[in-house]
């Protein structure tokens, strides 16, 4: 069936365009003025909408085993509210498996889990527990047969890397064509603060912010850009980035021309630390942690101006309940990471678009554009060019909602982003052609969404659009 999208503005990284859009055998194949009908098209009326590229969120984390307890969304809960909220594609960050373990171990775990079950297309990060040569020879294979071309590394958590593992896998990821992937925080620091905070009896919420400071994040960006300049130049991509100083040391990074990227997430836009002294502040535990408002205003800035490359949201969703019981109320007992994937794209244009941050074209970059372009979707996903996906979100403007968990498809008990007013809402998802998602309801199903073999990551082309 040929489907034909009428009367809405396509949007993509470049600009807006008063067009219509054909689709068939789940690709688009036509964008232009007044596209024919034929007897067989089904016609989409998106008069006074958006039309734009779907969502490509590459930080999530579902059915992800943190050891004190798994997430609740799992590949179909997740995708399912990835779905709603108008996001096509997700890469998922893969969680530690056992000591020792080979990096296509946990691969085939996550092929197990996602399998029949994703309402979305999909993709996984590799993770990095460890390096010997074994996992250097690896590493090809990974990248040039199975499609993965990014790994994880940590500088805190149970396998944290140290300075030579990071250059090592550094230097080998360069050659093998794969993007490096980076947690940033200095784990003796937080360590050493975290036991002195307990000791004293300080295991309130806001204490888990003051367990980890802004340096302990900054430090370990600042050395992980010098480490990639020594590993020869090797490209490094920072996620969920929090605060100002950080920012600041990517900037320094791009001034010299140095391959380096930068992700933030909408909870570090748009919450603050405040929230732990809430009542219910355990709802706001993850790492990093929810800052000051003046770091936020910091972020908008790089959001504004380009420095920061993508917007994804670091998905782990722990029940609020399951929470308070494996807490007791003591932060160093509570899982780490917050809910947020169906929201992403709502959030963004509200507070970016309609509140005149940044244009349509730049939320686009954000949101698409630059993750397809990046982790080697492009231009498959994340772009309205003929032979591309169908993936398409259709943006009304006009429309005013007031985030409610109840509305959600997720597998949680709330949304940290509860009862904040948006201006802009997704009104249909199409995924490869097909509605996933029609007015908050989905339509889609459990195994909809196939896995994508991303493309090797490319060194001489940085492929990404600052608007």
């Amino acid at each position: 069936m040929r489907r034909l999208i009428k009367g809405g503005i396509l949007v993509d990284a470049e600009g807006e365009y008063h067009q219509d859009l054909a689709i068939e055998d789940g690709k688009i194949v036509q964008v232009g003025s007044q596209l024919a009908e034929s007897v067989d098209t089904e016609v989409i009326d998106a008069q006074g909408l958006y039309v734009m590229p779907g969502g490509v969120d590459v930080h999530t984390h579902f059915n992800i085993d943190v050891g004190m307890a798994r997430s609740c969304d799992d590949f179909f809960f997740g995708t399912r509210a990835a779905a709603c909220g108008g996001t096509t594609t997700i890469v998922d960050h893969m969680g530690f498996g056992p000591p020792g373990c080979s990096l296509h171990h946990q691969l085939e775990v996550y092929h197990d889990d996602a399998r029949g079950k994703a309402a979305v297309d999909y993709s996984f990060h590799g993770v990095i527990q460890h390096v010997d040569d074994d996992i250097l020879q690896e590493m090809h294979g990974m990248v040039h047969e199975e499609g993965i071309s990014s790994f994880k590394l940590y500088l805190t958590y149970k396998y944290k890397l140290s300075d030579e593992q990071v250059l090592r896998a550094l230097r080998q990821l360069r050659q093998v064509g794969a993007l490096a992937t980076v947690h940033p925080e200095n784990d003796a620091a937080i360590a050493l603060r975290r036991r002195a905070l307990l000791a004293a009896g300080k295991t309130a919420p806001i204490y888990h912010a003051r367990s980890r400071p802004i340096a302990c994040e900054a430090e370990a960006i600042g050395r992980m850009i010098n480490l990639a300049q020594l590993a020869d130049t090797a490209p490094l991509y920072i996620v969920h980035l929090s605060n100002g100083l950080g920012l600041e040391y990517v900037r320094l990074a791009k001034r010299a021309g140095q391959p380096v990227w930068v992700e933030t997430c909408p909870q570090y836009l748009l919450l603050d630390e405040q929230r732990y002294l809430q009542d219910d502040g355990l709802k706001y535990i993850l790492s990093p942690p929810l800052r000051a408002r003046t770091e936020a205003d910091r972020l908008w800035v790089g959001v504004a101006d380009g420095t920061i490359d993508t917007l994804a949201t670091d998905h782990c969703n722990f029940p609020y309940q399951q929470r308070q019981a494996l807490s007791g109320g003591d932060f160093s007992r509570c899982p780490n990471g917050l809910p947020g994937v169906e929201n992403r794209l709502q959030l963004l244009f509200s507070e970016g678009v309609m509140r005149g941050r940044i244009s349509t074209s730049r939320f686009v970059q954000l949101t698409s554009a630059n993750p397809a372009r990046l982790f080697g979707l492009w231009p498959r996903k994340g772009s309205l060019l003929p032979g591309a996906d169908a993936d398409l979100v259709l943006f009304d403007p006009q429309r005013v909602t007031t985030i409610q968990h109840q509305d959600l498809h997720d597998n949680g008990d709330y949304s940290p982003y509860e009862g904040i007013a948006c201006n802009g809402a997704p009104v249909m998802t199409l995924l490869r052609g097909q509605v996933v998602a029609k007015n908050g309801v989905f339509t889609g199903q459990a195994g909809q969404g196939r896995f994508i073999a991303r493309q090797p990551f490319n060194h001489t082309d940085q492929g990404t659009k600052h608007g």
